[in-house]
């Protein structure tokens, strides 16, 4: 990778509201070696010259699906492993095209996905998979219709997630997707958007199970988090030792507060129901699923004001499906009608960082993290619009040391 020096940038490093302009980033090897207020002087480095332009950590979404190639999720249940992963490919491409230089897959992405970005072969974000989420039979992971007979119920396994029932099934079902190399667990905690059978409102999976997932996960020094919209299925798997909250539309005030005391994290994902509910017909979501978006759809800036009164480190997710990963910038927009740009930009960096275990090393701009940073014509700290991929403001995408995106 040898030696750059980014130089004459501005510099906003992950944490502060306080710039640092005119700096220059010196990167070794994939990794930041110096950060300074004054020129370095370097002998053989490559310069990259940025003038004054906004530089900052990559970008990272906390809840993304690189198998989600469709709106109408039970649909690729019969689809070729193959096949989804040339459409994986096309969206990790794209995320990392954005800026997006890091993506935690919320269900479905694998070991094998992985490693073929850490081999090159998809230029995409570095990628921190669940394997298949966890289900009980009729939870937002089954996604068998109400017509589908099964005489043996033997339970199942589709693209996204597979169905375990029991203790002993969950947690041999959590050990497997570690031991193929998951660096979290997923479970469904309540009904779903996406799924068939199950009611936004029903709580899923017994206390038990959900603590068979949790030791399980502690067991490899890592977490579990839960797909999960009621305050009382929140406050619930909280409480059990779940550790990242996704979605969490239907929170309320003495829940977050619970959230806060747990120090768990809660990544909302608002810009795909405001997709879904502009788009999703179209796109063949189906009728009972445009039902129950309504239900949820109207409460998630509510929620954020929530969990920012009561100090919950919000994540950056996006949740995406099909065509709609195209809008995965929008959420920086939608959110900011209640939140600040820098509690913004904190979540999509630093934060983000925290809930992956790679504090230091992701979403800081700082010696010894990974040189993943990206550089924006504008100050996003003043404007979010120019995250916007329709802006032209992204110059430069960079991840371990190596260039994707340069058009300075």
């Amino acid at each position: 990778m040898g030696t750059i020096v980014l130089r004459d940038g501005v510099v906003f490093d992950g944490h502060s509201p306080e710039l640092l302009d005119g700096a220059d980033v010196l990167i070794e090897d994939g990794e930041i070696k110096e950060v300074s207020a004054r020129p370095l002087k370097t002998a053989s480095a490559q310069e990259i010259r940025l003038g004054g332009r906004f530089l900052m950590p990559g970008l990272i979404d906390a809840h993304f699906h690189a198998y989600a190639a469709r709106v109408n999720l039970p649909s690729l249940d019969d689809w070729p492993m193959s096949l989804l992963s040339q459409h994986a490919r096309t969206l990790l491409e794209d995320a990392l095209q954005r800026g997006f230089t890091s993506v935690r897959d919320a269900a479905g992405a694998d070991f094998g996905l992985a490693a073929a970005i850490e081999q090159g072969l998809i230029k995409g974000p570095r990628l921190f998979f669940s394997g298949r989420a966890l289900s009980q039979t009729g939870g937002h992971g089954d996604t068998r219709p109400v017509k589908h007979f099964e005489p043996c119920a033997c339970g199942f396994q589709g693209s996204l997630s597979q169905v375990a029932d029991g203790v002993d099934a969950v947690r041999r079902a959590a050990r497997e997707e570690l031991r193929k190399g998951a660096h979290q667990i997923k479970i469904m905690a309540t009904g779903g958007l996406s799924s068939p059978t199950d009611p936004v409102w029903m709580l899923q999976y017994s206390d038990e199970e959900i603590r068979a997932a949790v030791e399980e996960a502690a067991s490899r020094r890592t977490y579990v988090m839960a797909h999960a919209y009621t305050a009382e299925a929140i406050a619930r798997v909280v409480k059990l030792g779940v550790r990242s909250i996704e979605h969490a539309n239907l929170i309320d005030q003495p829940t977050a507060e619970l959230v806060a005391q747990h120090g768990a994290y809660v990544v909302p994902t608002l810009v795909t129901y405001e997709t879904l509910g502009e788009l999703g017909k179209e796109l063949g979501l189906p009728e009972g699923n445009i039902v129950k978006l309504k239900e949820i759809q109207t409460a998630g800036l509510t929620s954020l004001e929530l969990c920012q009164a009561v100090g919950i480190k919000l994540g950056y997710g996006t949740d995406l499906l099909g065509p709609l990963h195209a809008q995965q910038c929008r959420e920086f927009l939608i959110r900011r009608e209640v939140l600040s740009p820098i509690d913004i930009l904190r979540s999509a960096t630093t934060i983000n960082a925290e809930i992956l275990n790679q504090s230091g090393k992701l979403g800081t701009v700082a010696p010894g993290a990974h040189a993943d940073l990206v550089v924006f014509d504008g100050n996003p700290l003043e404007d979010l619009g120019v995250l916007q991929p329709e802006s032209g403001g992204l110059r430069l995408v960079m991840k371990a040391g190596t260039i994707y995106k340069n058009s300075l």
